[in-house]
């Protein structure tokens, strides 16, 4: 196994805890592919750890079990960590969240491309986000970074325009609901037609 300068010493312990995050993300990995969320290679999710945290490796098709990577809080970052690391370290720096669930759902980034704020109308999506944020930035980009975590700072889910959803929680099982919940909230926006009169 390959260990990167700023990895912490891999103890039995820190081995197993490995092991048991490599099968939390195939797991919420395979929700994510189940419910049309992520395709391909896309997306990613990471857990907040002492000092850093776990991130699924560039390029890992989150339904596939892949040993996740350590990024430091600060410093420099594995080159085999996913390309967004820089998010979920704004992300992590900002906020209580420990856990990031980053995924490509077709309605909700559809939705993101006229609008900065999405209001959804179903009874979910205004008991749980009643409104939605989007904002710009580049992937990979320390802009996207600054842009994502603002909107975190103070709640679960914002939608990046035209490239996907970033949420945040307590688990990522909450991030993985919240996610599902704004592609739901933005499917039912589209499907009843009423898209336009709620921007």
């Amino acid at each position: 196994m390959h260990i990167s300068p700023g990895t912490p010493k891999l103890t039995c312990t820190g081995v197993r805890v490995q092991k048991m995050l490599d099968l939390e993300f195939e797991r919420i990995g395979k929700r994510l592919f189940l419910e049309g969320l992520v395709g391909a290679n896309f997306g990613n999710m990471s857990v907040r750890a002492k000092a850093g945290f776990y991130i699924t490796r560039s390029g890992a098709y989150l339904d596939d079990r892949e040993m996740p990577v350590f990024v430091p809080g600060d410093g420099e970052a594995p080159p085999e960590a996913s390309s967004e690391y820089r998010v979920h370290r704004a992300v992590y720096r900002i906020s209580p969240h420990l856990a990031i669930v980053h995924a490509h759902p077709v309605h909700a980034v559809a939705a993101s491309l006229d609008t900065d704020l999405i209001r959804p109308v179903d009874s979910e999506g205004r008991m749980l986000c009643p409104e939605i944020p989007v904002v710009g930035g580049e992937p990979g980009t320390d802009e996207i970074a600054q842009n994502v975590s603002r909107a975190l700072r103070g709640g679960h889910i914002v939608i990046v325009r035209g490239h996907g959803t970033f949420a945040a929680g307590a688990t990522l099982d909450v991030a993985y609901i919240y996610t599902s919940i704004a592609e739901y909230a933005c499917r039912v926006l589209f499907l009843s037609g009423r898209f336009r009169r709620v921007m």
